[in-house]
């Protein structure tokens, strides 16, 4: 494989670039940035420093990558965004680096950043998530992995959203989102078991019917959270996803969507 570098395009002489990376016309990539193999950047997209892509990566026209934080308290010292392999990064989309020094901003692979969505600081994301178009995320959001966000949605700071979950359009997080459940609304509430999204994830039907008992448990028994964490752990032999649900409820600093 060769590279295939748009002579139009600006590349710092400490950037890393392995076989097969494709650079459009008037990209800038800065210093000490990494792009793994046969990863596209496509026109008009900035890099800055201390950037690493993983391999087969597919970068937007226009997107901003690795930027300083927005943050007052930044104060200028070394952080990285580290972006994983597969993963498809659509025009104008912005991705801060860490504010803190020697921390990361993180992106696992084969997620789905749609277009002008904004992911700040020390957030970090697992694997095959998707960011509808517009999507803000404030800084040290999580997004646990198969999560779903849908466009014009913005994320509390220190909100985590959790595993398989769907969130509506439009929706203000203030609080956690629940693994395997839906929310929507401003502020966001639960609307149920995100069903569909579990059957095509290719969760058993056993463990689909664990989860609802679980749901109802939790918002429909009238228990408390702590009661119902209980009684779900007396009703059921918890499963590896009912296990996950207990544990990413109990350590909840910003408390659940009701």
């Amino acid at each position: 494989m060769t590279l295939h570098v748009d002579p139009r395009a600006i590349v710092h002489p400490t950037a890393k670039l392995a076989d097969g990376v494709t650079i459009g016309p008037f990209a800038i990539v800065g210093e000490e940035v990494t792009i793994g193999a046969e990863t596209s950047i496509a026109a008009h997209v900035v890099l800055e420093r201390w950037t690493v892509i993983g391999a087969r990566c597919r970068i937007g026209t226009g997107a901003v990558l690795g930027g300083a934080p927005q943050h007052l308290k930044y104060d200028g010292s070394p952080s990285y965004l580290h972006i994983g392999d597969e993963n498809d990064i659509r025009e104008l989309v912005v991705i801060q680096r860490s504010m803190k020094p020697g921390g990361s901003t993180r992106l696992g692979s084969h997620n789905f950043i749609m277009a002008q969505a904004h992911i700040a600081h020390d957030c970090v994301l697992g694997n095959h998530t998707t960011l509808a178009s517009l999507t803000g995320l404030a800084g040290h959001v999580e997004v646990e992995d198969g999560a779903v966000i849908g466009g014009v949605t913005g994320v509390h700071q220190f909100v985590r959203i959790g595993a398989y979950s769907m969130v509506g359009g439009s929706s203000r997080l203030m609080q956690d989102v629940p693994p395997f459940l839906l929310a929507a609304g401003n502020p966001a509430t639960v609307h149920g078991l995100n069903t569909v999204g579990l059957r095509r994830a290719g969760f058993s039907s056993e463990a689909r019917r664990e989860l609802k008992i679980a749901y109802r448990t939790l918002y429909r028994s009238g228990l408390n959270v702590s009661q119902a964490l209980a009684t779900i752990q007396c009703q059921l032999t918890p499963s590896a996803p009912v296990a996950h649900l207990i544990s990413f409820i109990e350590h909840s600093q910003r408390g659940i969507c009701s």
